[in-house]
């Protein structure tokens, strides 16, 4: 199958702002090119090295947020 990478980027962001701590980092745990080209989109820090989580920038914390509630909000 093909899959549409924004699509899975999207929600790799989204999942990365339920793992926020100290209010802009989260955990690093998810697909290497997902993380990658979030970071190549400028959405959060370069996942490549040594810490085991990254920062969202500011851009992409706010899109983070945005499509949280887009694909997991209660719309009821």
């Amino acid at each position: 199958m093909d899959w549409d990478e924004d699509k899975i980027d999207q929600a790799v962001l989204a999942l990365l702002y339920f793992g926020l701590h100290e209010e802009c980092r989260a955990w690093k745990g998810f697909d290497w090119g997902a993380m990658n080209r979030l970071h190549e989109k400028g959405l959060i820090s370069d996942p490549v090295g040594k810490a085991k989580s990254v920062l969202l920038t500011e851009e992409g914390l706010a899109e983070a947020r945005r499509l949280a509630e887009l694909l997991f909000g209660n719309r009821g």
